[in-house]
């Protein structure tokens, strides 16, 4: 099961360097990991997914916590959550083919954001099943080229990653 974990860090070089660096010689691997900034001035927050068992993720947490720009590590896995992922996907688009793929772009709630004589660039944001959705019946057009940029989460209610 995939754990999404939320980690507040000081916004210095290097802290994204160190975080990845950690998981890598742990031996595991990042699924997705999306950072950007806080309300806070000089605090960035990580989101980052990971495909590991509960003993394991609890010894990542850890070492992660001896980290010294790590400022709060919160597990939301199990939180009730938003969580989304912008996908950008680029088709092969003839135009007697462009009404077909607009329509399934409309279905999916998603926004063509670049048309040009032989493909389409698509963006769409959602969960994972969503994106894989759309994915999926694009690929009979011809996907070019997909961009994604992890998935982030924010607890639901007044609790946020912070603790608070």
């Amino acid at each position: 099961m995939k754990k999404i974990l939320a980690v507040l860090v000081e916004d210095k070089p290097g802290v994204l360097s160190r975080v990845a660096g950690l998981f890598s010689r742990r031996g595991f691997n990042i699924d997705s990991i999306a950072v950007g900034e806080t309300t806070e001035p000089g605090i960035s927050r990580m989101t980052i997914t990971v495909e590991e068992d509960s003993p394991t993720l609890e010894q990542v947490v850890k070492q992660l916590n001896k980290l010294i720009n790590v400022i709060k590590i919160s597990n939301i896995t199990e939180d009730p959550a938003v969580s989304r992922e912008l996908m950008l996907i680029k088709v092969q688009a003839e135009p007697q083919n462009r009404g077909e793929i607009q329509q399934i772009v409309e279905t999916f709630r998603g926004k063509t954001v670049d048309v040009s004589p032989d493909s389409m660039v698509i963006e769409v944001t959602g969960d994972d099943e969503k994106l894989e959705a759309i994915k999926l019946l694009l690929q009979y057009y011809g996907i070019k080229e997909i961009v994604r940029t992890g998935k982030i989460a924010m607890v639901r209610g007044s609790k946020n990653s912070a603790g608070n």
